[in-house]
């Protein structure tokens, strides 16, 4: 009886499969959805040949709404309030998606398929982001696998960003991928550097991105980015700082310090870094000489996983319970974070729970 049973949910869900394959092949092939017009912000008016998603409509207008996974669906970056014409809410939204929002017509773009005349409001923002071509000038190893990635600007020449933001790295064709995608990585230099950005980027087994980056591109090779993204950048006030941040999460926190070091701010700064090994940490050097330059700077690597024949005498374990090295004051410190969305869950509960408020609690989470 149960294999009964059982046969009989492989064969349903057999037929099913196959009919949505061929709704979306027929979808593909034969629907044709003709000129649509999407209106922005009750002012500016684009004639697109419908079909294609709406956050691919607005890149090839040249404007780049936020998408870290390169609108695969699973960034939920891609947001904007769709006033009409976006068809019902997908189950593919609806985990990206507050209620508030929901109430509010908040959809992803990515998720979105462009079929009728459409409207839409987004930041005024949105509209200083531009496409950049580059060159790369240095690759550089900073541990066995994470690079340094630095590219000079050539057009347009120059940037401007605040410190903790981030870019859209544009992957091409190549080897076996038959796809260019594009990925957020976080900018790692100073704002002050106009003409050129540097990157760090960790490898991802199978990342699409982060392989060619490791595996293919080489100096002197020119790419394309787009930016620059994101709301997490530094809070003018007198608050004290900490900053925590795992593997690649150094580079929006090495921006940010480098940033303050130039204008000699004065705020007392604490900034952990977690790391499993010796062999994971790196700029070790390059963050005490900050120590020098700022008196009121500490940095403090910790090793959840240091080896036995390491030679390592610091601090071991995990990040949290050495913050009470440094918060004095709960109510008057703003805590800067980045890493995996698990680090950031738990850094975050600890913080709040040493009474930091949570309006004063910014981060970048990446998977």
């Amino acid at each position: 009886m149960l294999i009964i049973v059982l046969n009989t949910v492989l064969i349903v869900s057999g037929i099913a499969g196959f009919l949505a394959l061929l709704l979306v092949i027929a979808d593909y092939f034969f629907a044709n959805y003709g000129e649509c017009k999407i209106t922005i912000n009750g002012k500016k008016e684009l004639v697109i040949n419908g079909g294609d998603s709406l956050l691919t409509a607005l890149n090839q207008n040249k404007i780049y709404l936020p998408s870290a996974c390169g609108g695969r669906g699973s960034c939920g970056f891609c947001k904007c309030k769709v006033n009409q014409g976006g068809g019902p809410l997908l189950p593919t939204e609806r985990p990206f998606l507050t209620k508030e929002e929901i109430d509010q017509d908040i959809r992803l773009s990515c998720q979105i398929k462009v079929k009728e005349d459409i409207f839409i409001d987004i930041p005024e923002a949105i509209f200083n982001i531009k496409n950049f071509r580059a060159k790369v000038i240095r690759i550089k190893d900073l541990t066995y696998d994470i690079k340094e990635i630095k590219l000079e600007l050539l057009e347009p020449a120059e940037i401007d960003f605040k410190a903790g933001q981030y870019v859209q790295l544009i992957s091409p064709k190549y080897g076996k991928v038959k796809q260019s995608v594009s990925r957020a990585y976080s900018i790692s230099s100073s704002p002050d550097n106009k003409n050129s950005i540097e990157l760090i980027i960790k490898r991802v087994p199978d990342g699409i991105c982060t392989t060619w980056v490791h595996d293919y591109l080489k100096e002197e090779d020119e790419v394309n980015f787009t930016g620059p993204f994101g709301d997490f950048f530094i809070r003018d006030t007198k608050a004290d700082m900490i900053f925590v941040a795992g593997g690649s999460g150094k580079a929006p926190i090495k921006s940010m310090i480098e940033y303050m070091e130039k204008r000699k701010v004065n705020r007392r700064m604490g900034y952990f870094f977690g790391a499993r090994n010796s062999k994971e940490l790196y700029y070790t050097e390059y963050f005490r000489e900050f120590e020098q330059k700022l008196p009121s700077f500490q940095y403090f690597p910790v090793l959840s996983q240091p080896a036995e024949a390491c030679e390592w005498d610091g601090r071991c374990g995990y990040v949290m319970p050495f913050f009470d090295e440094f918060i004095k004051d709960p109510e008057n410190t703003e805590a800067y974070l980045c890493g995996s969305p698990g680090m950031i869950s738990a850094v975050v509960k600890n913080l709040k729970e040493k009474g930091i408020k949570a309006e004063n609690i910014y981060y970048d989470s990446f998977a």
